[in-house]
């Protein structure tokens, strides 16, 4: 990813809460014939101070094979994004752009089918994103548990590398990015909202 010097992140705590922030991501691996990219929610954890991302996919998924080569895989995280209008820049003579965030994590994959696995995978997807489910979830009985995790194939990635971007006016005067933090701040748009929140964390436009 092409990332200009004042768009890098630096800080490795951010890049973890924003992998961990926003989890449905691209999974794209190498296939004979080109990238191949599957849609999925990717948890992360640090272990020794490692990023590790975990996630599932369906058996019927042909990416499930790609895990299971020599080759990195790359996993990318995208956050909010916005249209930000030269018109909300001092000088005239600007043009417009794009602010988004995003982070990639490359490494090697690791498949596995075994169901102790495969219950605590899901037991923390439940947790991560609809807890009171859990319960239920639990009570079902054990054949039709494990007759849904016949169904999966979990995988994990050591990241190896990282990348990540954070696009969001860094290279404009602190006056222009307090005018881009209230008009997008003002924005019914989440992203956009999303994009105002984020540069005020950054400490921008102060």
């Amino acid at each position: 990813m092409y990332i200009p010097e004042f768009n890098r992140v630096r800080d490795h705590a951010d890049t973890i809460s924003f992998v961990q922030a926003n989890p449905f991501a691209i999974l794209v691996s190498a296939a004979d014939s080109g990238p191949f990219a599957t849609h999925i929610p990717i948890l992360a954890r640090v272990v020794d101070n490692q990023m590790v991302l975990h996630g599932h996919l369906a058996k019927a998924n042909p990416h499930c094979s790609l895990l299971q080569s020599d080759q990195e895989s790359l996993a990318i995280f995208h956050g909010p994004h916005a249209y930000i209008s030269p018109r909300l820049y001092e000088s005239r003579e600007s043009v417009p752009t794009w602010n988004y965030a995003a982070v990639h994590v490359y490494g090697h994959t690791r498949t596995v089918t075994d169901t102790e696995h495969l219950l605590a995978e899901t037991r923390d997807i439940i947790h991560a994103f609809d807890p009171s489910y859990y319960e239920q979830w639990n009570s079902l009985s054990d054949k039709f548990r494990h007759g849904m995790l016949k169904h999966i194939v979990g995988f994990e990635m050591v990241a190896s590398r990282i990348e990540a971007k954070f696009k969001i006016s860094q290279n404009r005067s602190k006056a222009d990015q307090a005018e881009i933090i209230k008009s997008l701040a003002q924005s019914p748009d989440s992203a956009a909202a999303g994009i105002a929140a984020l540069m005020e964390k950054q400490g921008l436009g102060v």
